[in-house]
């Protein structure tokens, strides 16, 4: 069974969130593959699919947008998970809650959950923009994330994945956006 993780990142550290999603699926014996949304050319030999992206103003980037845009009708006929990456700071900032808005990209998928991680900031990396808002917001330099929040995902989605969790099974859970 194979698995695609697929993640839009401004500076990288959704990519690494997909990664260690990627390595957790494959830590419980499961075959996941990483590639850039962009660099996806088929999904045909997927049988599920993990979308994250990095979030910026309550919204996805462009790529991952455009990515479930042009899969929308394959993804309805895969098991698909979602992830965003980006409240960052102690307590994370913007609250989980109000981080980012999904429910046009879980409608398009058919979504069975979506689960939103901390960031990481890196005001050296940053834009004046960005930098602006991190300022506003009172958000330091750091890393939010919670590695072993990521991993016990991948382990959720293993588990739904090996154990009959398949759309219309009473694993089978849909996001609530």
């Amino acid at each position: 069974m194979k698995i695609l993780v697929t993640a839009a990142s401004k500076h990288g550290s959704t990519d690494e969130i997909a990664t260690d999603i990627a390595e957790g699926l494959r830590q419980r014996g499961l075959d996941a593959a990483v590639r850039h949304p962009e660099d996806v050319t088929s999904l045909d030999h997927y049988v599920a699919v993990i979308i994250g992206s990095a979030v910026y103003n309550g919204q996805w980037l462009a790529s991952a947008k455009s990515f479930v845009d042009r899969w929308s009708h394959a993804l309805k006929e895969r098991q698909v998970w979602l992830f965003s990456s980006g409240p960052a700071g102690d307590p994370p900032k913007p609250t989980q809650i109000k981080a980012v808005d999904v429910a046009a990209i879980v409608a398009a998928t058919n979504a069975r959950a979506h689960q939103v991680f901390a960031g990481k900031i890196d005001k050296a990396a940053l834009g004046f923009a960005e930098r602006t808002v991190v300022r506003t917001l009172h958000i330091g330099n750091g890393d939010s994330r919670d590695w072993s929040q990521i991993d016990a995902w991948a382990g959720e989605i293993a588990e739904a994945l090996t154990a009959g969790g398949g759309p219309g099974s009473p694993k089978a859970t849909r996001a609530s956006g």
